[in-house]
């Protein structure tokens, strides 16, 4: 029988705006599901972190050794080393991702290579948005993935751990280095973002994930970093869910909310969950309700845990458990 998990993070909103965010929008499908489902809150985690664990794998679980192994980079001690601008507003230091092309990547890569030459520490750009640094020894550091630092204040962020001063004093000179970086001038001149620091996450004894699902569907690119390693077949995102015969569990990941959230667009957000209730919520349900699909799981990713919510479909038939709003299910 098939069975569909669906992560959604920022689903539910702050208690504080939600009802404001969420008036008037017609969600029957996601009203539903919410309503008839058997539901679950587990402590607050990472998004890479709980992708970690539907692959079988440890919180711990190293996503830069990952992604190298995606990129085609050797085997090795690494980090993320992602490009990023970091923007002082007052006495906050906040994250904003950048776009760069390939060549730019690669030229600032080359730069940060001179400087540590002989200090066993050497950058790669495979892609120009997935920059990594290999290292001749694992570092003893805990570091917030990339996701969890856009748009928030850096200063609570920068590595922990036995090697946390070192780490952040490489941090502080890797800026003052591309602040002065040339590239930076030209970009700025074009009207973009100067690429002044890089963010480091990442780190972790590389694992192999389990092949659990039949096939597996995102909008994010780690996803299909599990997915390529576990040898499961992945797509990126579509307008519609992608709907296939055959038994096995499919999984679908979709960073739509939270792209809209993080950029501090309430607007964009409402608009991507209109799209995603017809696209892929209302189609769901009525395949679930038919027989098609035998479970449907969301996970909700938000501030204050990990909702789950389960529905079989004589759950779906439970007409007597009656709908909510979803501003009735906001984050405490």
């Amino acid at each position: 029988m098939r069975s569909v998990r669906l992560v959604v993070p920022d689903l539910f909103l702050p208690r504080e705006f939600a009802a404001e965010v969420c008036a008037g929008l017609r969600l029957p499908a996601l009203e539903k599901m919410l309503s008839r489902g058997r539901s679950e809150t587990v402590g607050a985690m990472t998004q890479e972190s709980h992708l970690a664990g539907l692959f079988g794998l440890p919180a711990s679980a190293g996503t830069a050794s990952l992604g190298a192994a995606f990129d085609g980079l050797a085997e090795g001690h690494w980090l993320r080393a992602d490009p990023v601008h970091l923007q002082l507003h007052r006495d906050r230091l906040v994250l904003q991702e950048v776009t760069l092309g390939a060549d730019e990547a690669n030229e600032f890569c080359a730069s940060l290579n001179r400087h540590f030459s002989g200090e066993g520490i050497e950058f790669f750009a495979p892609h120009p948005q997935r920059w990594y640094v290999r290292l001749a020894t694992e570092p003893a550091i805990e570091t917030v993935p990339l996701s969890q630092a856009v748009g928030r204040n850096v200063r609570g962020l920068l590595p922990q751990g036995a090697d946390a001063v070192r780490w952040t004093q490489l941090f502080n000179e890797i800026q003052m280095l591309l602040f002065a970086h040339e590239l930076n001038e030209r970009r700025e001149a074009r009207g973009e973002m100067p690429v002044n620091s890089v963010w480091l996450w990442g780190g972790g004894h590389a694992a192999m994930p389990q092949p659990r699902y039949r096939d597996v569907c995102s909008d994010d690119v780690l996803v299909g970093m599990f997915a390529a390693a576990a040898g499961v077949p992945f797509s990126g995102w579509s307008d519609r869910w992608p709907d296939a015969a055959g038994d096995g569990e499919q999984l679908l990941v979709w960073n739509g909310l939270r792209h809209a959230l993080q950029r501090g667009d309430l607007t964009a957000w409402r608009e991507a969950l209109q799209a995603f209730e017809a696209g892929y919520l209302q189609p769901l349900w009525q395949a679930l309700r038919g027989g098609r699909i035998g479970k449907l799981r969301l996970d909700v990713l938000a501030a204050d845990g990990v909702h789950h919510v389960t529905l079989t479909r004589v759950d779906a038939w439970a007409f007597w458990r009656r709908a909510k709003p979803l501003a009735a299910y906001p984050m405490v």
